[in-house]
């Protein structure tokens, strides 16, 4: 026998009563929990978990400890490798392997968590972890009560995100997030419907997106801004032209290395890391391959194959940095050019630069299937929400009134 100091809830009226039992090791995996039987929490495996801060300190497993911080149980899955010299491609890594303990407690986890931990995308966990917590706040329920929720529950969240103001589109983002949780119990026989299914959403404007794109003259004064004489000049040329060029997302930008600028058939091309960790191979444009070239050569890294392509400009005295230009820092560049070039489109943001290649290349014949592929949209309808053509006043019948 021994003990063991997990916290058991007594029932989802009484969230704050915790106990200490007895366990005896078992020769095989614990069932899971189903049919709307609260799952035993919290687990020190995911003490960093979503569910898990939903929990007050008095029921953590370590009280003295803070829950917002990481935890350094020994019950917590160690994801660390050992490593054969440096790590680098080619070497040899060698994987941990689970304890005991950690098998038997991996072996407890419940669906709610199994859920949140099978995100792969860290920008999607994060998103679906407020949602979901935006969720809890509401009905006043720890994740322990979950399994209880009802229809009438969501449409009164509903409700509370309309009165709250929210855009159309953020409402419909947070009932997915919390549908797909559940979808997820439905399949781990954990409650038998999905509360979500049924509830009314916002309409959504499925014609157009709302990222606002810019026109061919405000493009060209913005590629136009950067210095040529000066290092920053020559690496912030360089990322608007790869923007306007190729219409890529921010993150695909900070991701690129040197070695992601290779030759397929005589052509350089972009190897993009896309979303869900897809990769595409965008041709290089000669006007921003020209930037790029510029760039690395004043920057001197264009041989270091391992680094980023695009790097901070500003190092320590003597020292050299691989690392990429901060996420953050993209933005600042887009934004100060912008009002350089006297851009003051309502919330235009780096993405608008997606949306305005995007238009571009529609406006002079591309065929929208490529530019889907182009851009890396799994379905062409969200590539029609870049495509800003019938915006043009231009074309609006008010020029062509005549009296």
């Amino acid at each position: 026998m021994r003990v063991a100091n997990y916290v058991s809830l007594i029932s989802p009226a009484q969230p704050n009563r915790h106990q200490t039992f007895t366990e005896t090791p078992t020769p095989h995996c614990t069932p899971p929990q189903r049919f709307g039987q609260p799952p035993v929490y919290p687990h020190p495996l995911y003490v960093d978990n979503i569910f898990y801060l939903r929990y007050p300190k008095a029921m953590s497993p370590h009280p003295h400890r803070a829950l917002s911080g990481p935890s350094k149980s020994p019950g917590r899955l160690n994801e660390r490798v050992e490593r054969v010299g440096k790590a680098t491609s080619g070497e040899i890594v060698r994987p941990t392997r689970l304890t005991e303990q950690q098998f038997w407690a991996l072996a407890d986890i419940p669906a709610e968590a199994e859920w949140f931990a099978n995100i792969r995308n860290k920008h999607t966990r994060r998103a679906y972890k407020l949602d979901v917590h935006d969720f809890l706040n509401f009905t006043g329920i720890d994740v322990a009560g979950i399994r209880a929720v009802t229809r009438p529950h969501v449409i009164a969240w509903r409700k509370d995100l309309e009165r709250r103001q929210l855009s159309p589109s953020t409402i419909r983002r947070k009932l997915s997030a919390l549908s797909a949780l559940f979808e997820y119990l439905c399949e781990y026989n954990a409650i038998y419907l999905n509360p979500v299914n049924g509830v009314e959403r916002p309409a959504a404007d499925a014609n157009e997106g709302k990222t606002p794109a810019i026109g061919d003259a405000q493009a060209r004064a913005l590629l136009a801004c950067p210095s040529s004489d000066t290092l920053k000049g020559k690496r912030d040329g360089a990322i608007l032209a790869s923007f306007l060029y190729h219409g890529l997302r921010a993150e695909e930008l900070v991701k690129l290395k040197m070695k992601d600028v290779q030759e397929r058939r005589g052509v350089k091309h972009f190897r993009v890391h896309g979303k869900g960790s897809k990769i595409r191979y965008v041709p290089v444009h000669p006007a921003a391959l020209d930037r790029i070239d510029t760039y690395t050569a004043a920057a001197g890294h264009a041989l270091d194959l391992e680094g980023a392509l695009f790097r901070p400009t500003k190092v320590a005295a003597g020292a050299t940095t691989e690392k990429a230009i901060a996420y953050r820092s993209v933005y600042d560049v887009i934004k100060r050019y912008a009002a350089a070039a006297n851009i003051n489109a309502a919330e235009f943001c780096v993405h608008s630069l997606r949306a305005t290649a995007a238009t571009n290349a529609l406006d002079n014949g591309s065929d929208i299937a490529k530019v889907q592929e182009w851009l890396g949209h799994a379905n062409v309808s969200t590539t029609r929400l870049y495509d800003k053509r019938k915006t043009r006043a231009e074309d609006s019948p008010t020029f062509k009134v005549a009296y």
